[in-house]
């Protein structure tokens, strides 16, 4: 593997903003989706949230292709349903990307912490990231399912050694986590500005 699972996304990152600084749909989605790769050598234990970050690109994706130049910006699309007060459908754009954002939030913090803390076991490395982030708008059963799938979770040195590839892991993982971790809270001041980053799972 030419440089590490990160170099896609890192290489994506750079396409993500247009000129005027606007986040665009097409890059960003393609972004999340390089990121599955890497979910994938978690094996079954990311299997939940893998699932729902695919099928949240796949319904932005949708949207996009109905009218690429009506939604070239990624904020798009939330404003439309804004308007047409559908953004708060559990089957919504908006819905799509907020939880889309969030597990991406999960998973900046989770590869934060395999590169802050060597001395973590990967379970107490996805627990400390999952309380974090995701918890917080998970129901009780969601947040039980998470915690019996972490128990999964791949012995870390192996999983490091895997996703290293021939590049310098650590170093991609902190590039990765400074570039997404921007892009994602200007996802959520967004979503807060129409008042629909506080929803929870139903």
């Amino acid at each position: 593997m030419e440089g590490t699972v990160f170099t896609p996304s890192l290489e994506g990152m750079k396409h993500v903003k247009s000129g005027s600084g606007v986040i665009l749909t097409k890059p960003f989605l393609e972004v999340c989706k390089h990121i599955l790769p890497v979910l994938e050598k978690f094996g079954s234990a990311m299997s939940i949230v893998k699932s729902d970050i695919g099928g949240n690109i796949t319904r932005l994706e949708m949207k996009y292709a109905s009218d690429p130049s009506k939604f070239e910006e990624l904020h798009s699309m939330v404003k439309l349903e804004v308007s047409a007060k559908t953004a708060k459908s559990s089957s919504s754009c908006t819905n799509g990307l907020l939880w889309l954002t969030r597990a991406m939030d999960f998973l900046v913090a989770l590869f934060h912490n395999l590169v802050k803390h060597p001395e973590w076991q990967m379970s107490q490395a996805c627990s400390d990231a999952y309380a974090k982030t995701l918890k917080k708008w998970h129901v009780w059963l969601a947040s039980s399912s998470f915690s019996v799938a972490i128990k999964l979770a791949p012995e870390r040195k192996k999983f490091m050694e895997i996703i290293s590839g021939s590049g310098d892991i650590n170093a991609d993982i902190e590039k990765f986590c400074a570039t997404f971790s921007p892009l994602l809270a200007e996802n959520h001041k967004f979503l807060a500005s129409v008042g629909m980053d506080d929803l929870k799972a139903s």
